[in-house]
């Protein structure tokens, strides 16, 4: 399913953030649960946040090729960050600019709390685009 990713000129470029602000999509999605930094048993695999981060999208991945898809047909990710700061998005930017580069997929971050086991310091959903 073809999807375009797009930044209009009357709005601020938000790459630099870790997103984008449009996706167009037809035809079949593809939703990701929320993936987290978690081991084979379900474990969360380090308290450091970066290495969640990281842990987190490669999850993300597992997920998207047991469907057949990659990190490129992703048009849709939500991410949620305990004790969000600017530290913290500067990291998350960071690791979505190594996977996507100048054409992030949309985003939502949300700051948060707490999720769902005491040791989660980030989680990412996605929505993508079958081809």
């Amino acid at each position: 399913m073809p999807h375009t990713i797009s930044n209009p000129d009357t709005l601020h470029d938000p790459v630099s953030y870790g997103y984008s602000h449009v996706a167009r999509v037809s035809g079949e999605l593809v939703l990701v649960a929320g993936q987290y930094a978690s081991d084979a048993t379900g474990q969360v695999t380090s308290p450091d946040f970066a290495a969640q981060v990281r842990q987190s999208f490669a999850n993300l991945g597992k997920a998207l090729a047991a469907e057949g898809l990659e990190h490129r047909h992703i048009v849709q990710l939500r991410t949620h960050i305990v004790d969000h700061d600017a530290d913290k998005l500067a990291v998350v930017a960071g690791v979505i600019g190594e996977i996507w580069g100048a054409t992030p997929p949309t985003q939502t971050l949300t700051g948060v709390a707490a999720l769902a086991l005491p040791d989660m310091l980030f989680e990412v959903d996605a929505v993508a685009a079958r081809p």
